[in-house]
Order: C-alpha cells, then sequence, then structure tokens
C-alpha cells in the first residue's frame, strides 16, 4: 500500500502528468494559476487518487483507459464533467461515475480536490460472478441510483480511505487488502446502474438454492477461511451461481455468504486470542490477521459475539 505524490506547477506539467495516470489528455488553463498535486495509493488491484487542482481548467481526455472504472467524489471547488454529449455539473459532496472504460471525455474545474477510485473491471467482474465467456459488466448511467446509495459509497471509502489503509502493518495482511478491494467493487455495483444488477435471481438460481448447495458452500468456507476466498470462489466451490449461494445463505441461514464468512473468521481471531500471550502479540494483530482492519469494529463485533472485549480475552 505505498503512497505516491505527484505534482504540477504549470499547465505543461499537469498535461504530462495526467497523461501518464489517466490516458492521453490536454489541458487548457484560463488564468494565470495552474497546479495539480495528487497523491496516489493502492490496495490490492484497486488505485485510490487525491487529485487536487488550483485554478481554472479545461481537460480533454482522448479515452479512459480500458481497464478501469473511475469514480468520484468531489471534496471542494467546481467540476462539471462531459461525455457521449452530456454534461454533468457536480457540487461538492457529490458521487459521480467519472469517466467509462474506453470513452473520450472532459471536464472543466475550478479549485477542485476530489477522491477518485479506479475499480479494474475484472475485479467488478469477479465480484459480480460474471461467468467466463459472458460479456463483462456494463454500467448504464454516470449518477447513483440513489442518494441512499451514494452514501454507501462514501461510506466504503471512509472505511477504506481511513481505517485500512490507516491500519499499522496493513500491507502485509493481504485478507485485508483483498476484503477492502472487494468492497469498494461491490459498493460500485450496488451504487451506479449496471447490467449486473438489473435482474434478481433466475428460476435456475432458485432451483438451485437448496440446502445441499449451503452445505458445500459452507464446507468451502469453514475450510478455507485463512485464505483469500471471494464469493465467486464460494459459488464455484457450490457448483452453482453466486445468486443461487446469495440465496441459499438468505433461505435457510437468513444471512449472506459474506456475513458468515466473517463471522467464521471472528471464531478463528477468539481461539488465537485464546491461545496467545500478551507479551507477544496484540489484539490489533491477530484482528488484522483475519481481516479485521478497525480495531474498534472488532471489538464492538467480538463483543456482541462472546460477551467480553479480546483484550479481556488475550489477558485471561
Amino acid at each position: 500500500m505505498s503512497r505516491v505524490v505527484l505534482e504540477a506547477a504549470s499547465r505543461q506539467a499537469v498535461e504530462q502528468a495526467l497523461s501518464a495516470a489517466r490516458g492521453r489528455a490536454r489541458v487548457f488553463s484560463s488564468g494565470r494559476r495552474c497546479a495539480m498535486r495528487m497523491t496516489r495509493e493502492r490496495i490490492g488491484p484497486v488505485r485510490l487518487d487525491r487529485p487536487t487542482f488550483a485554478g481554472t481548467l479545461h481537460i480533454d481526455v482522448a479515452a479512459a483507459p480500458a481497464e478501469g472504472l473511475y469514480i468520484g467524489q468531489l471534496m471542494s471547488g467546481t467540476l462539471a464533467n462531459s461525455s457521449e454529449g452530456t454534461q454533468r455539473r457536480h457540487a461538492p459532496g457529490d458521487v459521480f461515475l467519472a469517466s467509462q472504460p474506453g470513452r473520450a471525455r472532459s471536464a472543466d474545474l475550478r479549485d477542485a480536490d476530489m477522491e477518485v477510485t479506479i475499480l479494474p473491471l475484472d475485479l467488478i467482474s469477479q465480484v459480480a460472478d460474471v461467468a467466463p465467456g459472458k460479456a463483462p459488466v456494463t454500467f448504464l448511467d454516470y449518477t447513483p441510483v440513489s442518494p441512499s446509495a451514494a452514501r454507501a459509497w462514501k461510506d466504503a471509502c471512509t472505511y477504506v480511505r481511513g481505517t485500512v489503509l490507516a491500519s499499522p502493518g496493513a500491507s502485509g495482511q493481504p485478507l485485508l487488502a483483498a476484503g477492502a478491494a472487494r468492497l469498494l467493487a461491490a459498493a460500485a455495483l450496488t451504487t451506479f446502474p449496471n447490467t449486473a444488477t438489473a435482474s434478481g435471481p433466475d428460476a435456475p438460481d432458485r432451483r438451485d438454492a437448496t440446502p445441499a448447495t449451503l452445505r458445500r458452500a459452507v464446507t468451502f468456507i469453514d475450510e478455507h477461511a485463512a485464505q483469500d476466498i471471494t464469493a465467486a470462489d464460494i459459488a464455484a466451490a457450490a457448483y452453482t451461481t453466486l445468486r443461487a449461494v446469495q440465496l441459499a445463505f438468505r433461505r435457510h441461514m437468513n444471512t449472506t455468504p459474506t456475513a458468515y464468512l466473517r463471522r467464521v473468521r471472528l471464531d478463528h481471531a477468539h481461539r488465537d486470542l485464546v491461545a496467545a500471550s500478551p507479551a507477544t502479540t496484540t489484539v490489533t494483530a491477530i484482528a488484522a490477521r483475519w481481516g479485521f482492519a478497525s480495531p474498534s469494529r472488532f471489538s464492538a463485533g467480538y463483543r456482541h459475539v462472546y460477551g467480553c472485549l479480546p483484550g479481556q480475552t488475550l489477558r485471561h
């Protein structure tokens, strides 16, 4: 989870930096000020950018990189994105799809500070459980489906940027990085309209949501909880689709596959706390090992299940 800082203090330098980061770009400035500062961090395959522009700029991007989806949130300043003949103006706090893969766009901005999350399309397809050989997920609009969906995206970004990235030693915990990346991909699928979520389970999915499917999925989770497993992996182990597995968990256990996986990992963390010595480890280290980035959330969930704080278990 390395952090890179890019700084550009002229129109030419901004143009060069953006072309390297986002695809071939042209930058035009209508004033003397034209500068950009961008921090860049990675968590798993996901890139988290924080570009801040000084001045009034017009930016043309010939074609956004075809392998990624760019989702932005305007923090301050003004911004208007244009693509496919439509201009969309954004106010501070707005969440928006900045560009569609492979499509040209332009932006007019003034003293704009924003967060941009770049999600690989193959990660989105994995989370959406797109079958091999099927068409990739297509996003149908540039704006969130509802205000609550926009808030969910903000919550996911706040958690990943403010909790996971800030977690000591998080870069050495593969479950944390992989889980955070999939959380952002899942949030994107629920925030913006797309072909993967346009319809619910079909008849074969409902037929396959059987106790046998559930048993296969539960066995796989129990045996592989220490590994970086995805919802698609669980569905493959159950010999059915992700939607059928999700329906089976809801129908027979009133939960979801990811919630069950989280509960199994909590149980493993509990066993590690019981067996460990406070002289050689910490609650935070054990929580991170099992994919829990936030010590406070881990403590709250642990107390809800086991009736005491994890630190008490570790000390006794």
